[in-house]
């Protein structure tokens, strides 16, 4: 068994053009007297690697503590891809993890259900609406939004009105195309539009 480590570390995280950027506040140290090291934060929820809840667009969305657990822990499939996802990508993607999980011997296993992508990528609309209709619940890239970044509200819009998952400013250098176990459960920040993950995925 291997363990990848696919987020982002925080403080050095990149961040979407506007937002702002992740900030340490030291409150204790023990070498100066303290009885503990003690450390203080703030950053914005959709720094580094995090999720998208579907409030993140729509006014009456799920926040990220009412989206299912399930949606963030399950099999996953690892495609490798620069440039658009288009539609033809996306069809050959998902049939690539179809055949992926009936080739798993694994009743269990749905990893075409759970779609990362390795590479620079960005997805167009029509992409995103193919995969929408065949119900994936998460779909992860290494970019920091899913869209273009100088267009991101249609492939929004239409993900997490299907409530799709997005998983967000992943790193997938080390990580073989294949099927894995993904654990990218948020932190469960109560009303929110989005959380950061501590994303990994286990070798199976």
């Amino acid at each position: 068994m291997e363990i990848y480590d696919i987020a982002q570390e925080v403080f050095g995280c990149v961040v979407y053009p506007g937002d702002p950027s992740p900030e340490r506040k030291v409150m204790l140290k023990i070498e100066d007297g303290a009885v503990c090291n003690l450390t203080a934060f703030q950053m914005c929820a959709h720094n580094g690697t995090h999720v998208d809840a579907p409030y993140h667009f729509f006014k009456d969305g799920k926040t990220i503590e009412q989206v299912a657990l399930n949606k963030f822990v399950g099999y996953a499939y690892v495609a490798s891809h620069e440039g658009q996802v288009t539609l033809d990508v996306a069809k050959d993607i998902y049939a690539k993890a179809k055949e992926a999980s009936k080739n798993s011997n694994n009743p269990d296993c749905d990893c075409y259900n759970r779609i990362l992508v390795k590479g620079n990528s960005e997805m167009t609309e029509e992409a995103a609406k193919y995969l929408a209709d065949n119900g994936i619940l998460l779909y992860g890239n290494e970019s920091q939004t899913v869209g273009p970044e100088n267009a991101p509200m249609a492939v929004h819009l239409i993900m997490l009105g299907a409530e799709v998952v997005l998983l967000e400013g992943i790193r997938l250098a080390e990580v073989p195309e294949g099927v894995y176990l993904l654990n990218s459960a948020p932190i469960n920040l109560s009303g929110s539009d989005g959380a950061p993950a501590r994303s990994i995925l286990i070798s199976l």
